[in-house]
C-alpha cells in the first residue's frame, strides 16, 4: 500500500494545475481580501477599539485562520481528484488485478488524499506566518504552532472523511469538476470569510456550526488572534468583545451558551469517525 500511496503524491504534485486549482478558492479569498474586504473589516474593529497599530494585524490573522481551514478541504478534495482520473481512465482495473485488494487500493487514495491536505494547508500556514508579520503582526508562540498543526491535522483528516464518502459517488471528471466548483464556492460562506456569521440569518448561522470544518476555522481564529487580542481589545468593555467575536466566527453559541474547544474538537472528531465508517461501507459496498 505504501507504494500506492507514494504512486498517488507523485501524479497529485506532479499535476500543476490540480495543485493550482487545489488552491484556486484560496487564491480567490486573499485576492478579495488584499482588494476589498480587508479594509472593510479593518474600519469595522476600529469602530469596536478605536485605531490601534495592531488592528490590521489581528485582521490579517483572523482571515488567515480561515483560509487554513478552507485549505484542509480544498486540496483534499483536488487530491481525491486522482481516483476519479483512475477510474474514467480504467487504471484502477490495473490495480484490482495486482496481489492487493480493493480495501487496501481505496485506503491508499484516502491516506494519499490526507498526506497532500496536511502538507499543502501546513505550507499555506507559512506563508500566512510570513504576511501577519509583514502586517505588523509576529510569528505565534511555538505552543500556538503546535495547536495549530493539531488542529490542522485534525481538519485535514476530517475533510477527508467527508470528501471520501463524496467523491464515491462520482463516475466522471464532469461531476467531480462540478462538485469542486461548488464546494470551493460555498466554503467561504461556509467557514463565515465573505460574510461574517453573525450577519447571517439565525438559520444559516446554525447550519454552519453544525458544518465541522467551520469549527476548524473557529479555533484556529482562536489561537491566531489571540498574540494580539489583549493589545487590541484592552480597554474594551467584555460585552463588545464578545458581541464582535461572536459576529466574526471567532466563537460560536448555541442556546445562549459559548461552545467550548473542547465541544469543538469533539464535533469535529465526531465527524470525522462518521464519514469514515459510512465511508468505509460505501466503499464496501462498491467493491461487491
Amino acid at each position: 500500500m505504501t507504494v500506492l500511496i507514494s504512486r498517488h503524491l507523485k501524479v497529485f504534485f506532479r499535476d500543476k494545475t490540480s495543485v493550482f486549482f487545489s488552491l484556486l478558492a484560496v487564491i480567490i479569498i486573499l485576492a478579495l481580501y488584499l482588494l476589498f474586504l480587508g479594509d472593510v473589516w479593518a474600519q469595522d474593529l476600529v469602530k469596536v477599539v478605536g485605531a490601534k497599530e495592531s488592528t490590521k494585524a489581528l485582521v490579517s490573522s483572523w482571515i488567515m485562520a480561515g483560509i487554513l481551514a478552507i485549505t484542509s478541504i480544498t486540496t483534499v478534495m483536488g487530491a481525491f481528484g486522482t481516483i476519479v482520473d483512475d477510474r474514467v481512465n480504467n487504471i484502477i482495473k490495473d490495480f484490482k488485478s495486482a496481489p492487493v485488494s480493493d480495501t487496501k487500493v481505496a485506503y491508499s487514495y484516502i491516506f494519499a488524499s490526507f498526506i497532500i491536505g496536511l502538507i499543502m494547508t501546513l505550507f499555506t500556514f507559512v506563508i500566512a506566518e510570513i504576511y501577519i508579520v509583514i502586517s505588523g503582526g509576529e510569528l505565534l508562540p511555538f505552543i500556538s504552532m503546535l495547536k495549530v498543526f493539531g488542529i490542522v491535522a485534525l481538519s485535514s483528516l476530517c475533510s477527508t472523511a467527508m470528501i471520501s464518502l463524496l467523491v464515491s459517488f462520482f463516475k466522471s471528471q464532469a461531476a467531480f469538476g462540478t462538485a469542486s466548483t461548488v464546494i470551493g464556492t460555498l466554503i467561504g460562506f461556509l467557514t463565515g470569510i465573505y460574510i461574517p456569521i453573525g450577519a447571517l440569518p439565525s438559520a444559516v448561522q446554525l447550519a454552519i456550526k453544525l458544518f465541522p470544518i467551520a469549527h476548524s476555522a473557529q479555533l484556529l481564529r482562536q489561537i491566531m488572534i489571540e498574540p494580539l487580542g489583549q493589545q487590541v481589545f484592552a480597554g474594551v468593555p467584555q460585552a463588545v468583545v464578545e458581541e464582535f467575536q461572536e459576529t466574526m466566527g471567532i466563537t460560536f453559541r448555541l442556546g445562549g451558551e459559548a461552545i467550548g474547544a473542547s465541544t469543538s474538537l469533539l464535533i469535529i472528531s465526531g465527524a470525522t469517525v462518521l464519514f469514515f465508517v459510512l465511508s468505509a461501507l460505501r466503499f464496501s459496498k462498491k467493491s461487491k
